[in-house]
């Protein structure tokens, strides 16, 4: 099957023909980001292999369908950028890869959480320039601190086990809770967890619902000087009210890996250019926020998974489109589109 793939970079080319060596799949790379104007690019093309940040709205399905692409693998676990109802009104199936390292994505949260916290970035640069004083890098315990989680499927049940082996209070949120988790710290309601927790890690999926999650109201509720990490989807938060929680100190610190306008500044150099953005901007000034390139999934055990996973897909699409059966994707697909709102 011939696959266009948007969005990329390097390390997926290097990932992805590893990984499809063995297959009937070429690839062709482009680096441009899938929408509208570049959905063209997938003329001749069976299937288009897609990114967090690519838009996959009507307008580009409806492209994408007169191309004739049929199949749509997305190398990540969320799926907030397809419309499924245009996808399948154009026979477009898609599939995701629900999973792959989600040790990665926890032990980046405890990352940020411990160099915000000590202020390891600070002190990294201090002594680059021979600075060695320690004044102004005071930072907190861990030990004994409460730990709030919303959010507790695979990523979130991982995070509370590290987190509780620093020995914090662990709480969670989540409208579906997960009996394995117990064993680590308490389920309370949204509100219950804002109120009492030091620290805030966000590790749910982004849909209409928890869109700005975190938002004005919910800041005012938090344990005055807390610290609130996302490293799950960048529209869960309110970048506004975090901004006016970190100025009136109501939020200790800011930890984040995305960022809800982040399509077209995250995953590129624009070392040489003006960054547009003046939320983000904002952002940077602060002593007290800590932003990474959404690179918390950027292991190579989660590569491998993602291109592993995404060759399966094909090959599920192929063994379907052949046998006229359904087939691991086409029900990997319907399972995503159940869970749609």
């Amino acid at each position: 099957m011939k696959v266009a793939c948007f969005s990329t970079k390097p390390y997926d080319r290097h990932f992805l023909s590893e990984a499809s060596e063995s297959s009937d799949h070429t690839f062709q790379f482009f680096e441009p980001r899938l929408d509208e104007s570049t959905a063209v690019l997938a003329e001749g093309s069976e299937a288009v292999c897609a990114f967090v940040n690519d838009s996959l709205g009507a307008a580009t399905l409806g492209r994408l369908a007169e191309t004739g692409v049929r199949f749509i693998v997305l190398r990540c676990a969320g799926f907030n950028n397809v419309d499924l109802e245009a996808a399948a009104e154009h026979d477009i199936r898609v599939a995701r890869v629900p999973r792959y390292s989600p040790h990665a994505v926890a032990e980046h949260t405890v990352g940020l959480l411990l160099t915000l916290n000590r202020k390891i970035h600070k002190a990294y640069n201090r002594v680059r320039e021979n600075n060695f004083s320690i004044d102004g890098l005071l930072g907190f315990d861990l030990h004994q601190k409460t730990f709030g989680v919303i959010g507790t499927g695979t990523i979130g049940q991982v995070l509370v086990q590290i987190m509780a082996g620093f020995g914090c209070e662990i709480l969670m949120h989540d409208p579906y809770p997960v009996d394995e988790a117990k064993r680590w710290g308490s389920y309370v309601d949204l509100d219950d967890l804002l109120r009492r927790s030091d620290v805030v890690s966000l590790q749910c999926p982004l849909t209409p619902e928890t869109h700005h999650l975190v938002n004005a109201a919910r800041v005012a509720k938090m344990k005055s000087g807390a610290i609130l990490i996302n490293t799950s989807r960048g529209g869960l938060v309110d970048t506004t009210a975090a901004i006016n929680g970190l100025k009136s100190k109501q939020l200790g610190g800011f930890a984040l890996d995305v960022y809800e306008e982040e399509t077209g500044v995250f995953f590129e150099d624009l070392s040489q250019q003006v960054v547009q953005d003046d939320v983000l901007s904002r952002l940077l000034t602060f002593p007290n926020v800590l932003v990474t390139s959404h690179q918390a999934f950027f292991t190579r055990e989660a590569l491998e998974t993602i291109a592993q996973t995404t060759i399966q897909n094909l090959d599920e699409f192929a063994t379907a489109a052949e046998d006229g059966g359904e087939s691991e994707a086409d029900r990997l697909e319907n399972e995503v589109a159940a869970s749609s709102p």
